[in-house]
């Protein structure tokens, strides 16, 4: 269990699988810090510039850093409608034996919650979303996560409590959708965290081994313009303008630490310039609350001191290095949204300043 929490800080790179790693003019999108992003008026929006929270202060567990799955689904509703699972997801029922008898409990989970706005200097029409719900694209954004087309002659995943309660219960994940692709990913964990995950297994020897390497599959898909009207997405992103289209991936399978990830780009029409695109990215990433409550257990043994599962994925131990994945969540999420808002700046392809600027 000690190691598990060291996969999770790289779970978040299924919520997109964009990173640190996408092309460098990421660095040219300024990021501003703001309490709400959707309060902030589009028009005041700078060129290049990415308005992000995920510090929602009035909701957060102080003892564990993260929001409970209750308190969000209470004081974020319509985040909870669009941004878990599925429609009607709710934290699983788990059956467990205790004492020779069955038991059902409910798995609480624990939210990581980001939200971010930017406007592209391109206007709705040539914006073409297929192109990034591709393989290629995917690949494109971090060399450190590995993809492949799932496909019907890969191993089946097991069949545990999470994988049943996380089958979307209207379609087959990776069916039913005019534009989609299945993604089956892995991602080793770089930096000090494979150190600290050997010996959290040297002092658990005898228990199930942790890896250090995260797998985990995923729905990458296209939602028309119909369809975010038809489903009311305005109401996620509060800006009443024409929609474009949106791109959504779920991920529906994780190998350890997390219930399941979503992320959420919609794209609308500029309220004021026809010549701009706006953009609205959420990302909601569910981790075991058990896992995240286990902060006096990792304290009282000084090897894993600094491996306090809240801590590392708040990027707060000594164990977190580096700009992408194995910094912790917030950084990790900063980063992320740099690398979405240059790749679609620069309309999908490589963003070389020197390639021309496709559209469609």
């Amino acid at each position: 269990m000690a190691a598990r929490v060291l996969g999770t800080v790289a779970l978040l790179a299924g919520l997109a699988a964009f990173s640190a790693g996408a092309p460098a003019t990421a660095q040219d999108f300024e990021l501003v810090e703001t309490p709400s992003v959707t309060k902030l008026p589009v028009e005041k929006m700078k060129p290049k510039s990415i308005a992000f929270s995920d510090k929602p202060d009035d909701l957060v567990d102080p003892a564990i850093g993260f929001i409970r799955y209750e308190d969000w689904a209470k004081a974020r509703p319509i985040q909870q409608q669009f941004l878990s699972l599925y429609p009607g997801y709710a934290e699983p029922d788990v059956d467990i034996i205790v004492d020779g008898a069955r038991r059902r409990y409910r798995e609480r989970l624990h939210m990581y919650v980001a939200e971010a706005r930017f406007v592209l200097s391109r206007p709705p029409a040539s914006v073409d979303l297929a192109q990034f719900a591709t393989l290629p694209f995917a690949e494109r954004i971090d060399p450190a996560i590995k993809h492949k087309m799932a496909t019907a002659d890969d191993p089946a995943r097991p069949r545990e409590a999470r994988v049943i309660h996380n089958q979307h219960p209207q379609r087959k994940w990776c069916e039913g959708r005019e534009v989609v692709i299945c993604l089956r990913s892995t991602y080793k964990l770089e930096g000090r965290l494979p150190v600290g995950i050997q010996l959290a297994n040297k002092i658990r020897e005898g228990s199930r081994r942790i890896s250090d390497t995260l797998e985990f599959d995923s729905e990458l898909t296209v939602l028309t313009a119909a369809e975010v009207d038809e489903l009311g997405l305005a109401k996620l992103t509060q800006l009443d303008t024409p929609p474009v289209g949106a791109l959504e991936q779920s991920i529906f399978y994780v190998n350890q630490a997390m219930q399941f990830g979503k992320l959420l780009a919609i794209f609308q029409a500029h309220p004021t310039d026809s010549a701009k695109t706006v953009v609205s990215v959420f990302t909601a990433l569910a981790i075991e609350s058990d896992l995240l409550g286990k902060q006096k257990q990792f304290a009282k043994v000084p090897v894993l001191r600094n491996l306090v599962p809240a801590q590392v994925l708040l990027g707060k131990s000594s164990f977190n290095s580096g700009k992408s994945l194995s910094a912790g969540l917030p950084v990790y999420a900063r980063n992320q949204i740099r690398s979405i808002a240059a790749i679609l700046e620069a309309g999908g392809q490589a963003a070389d300043k020197s390639a021309p600027n496709p559209v469609r």
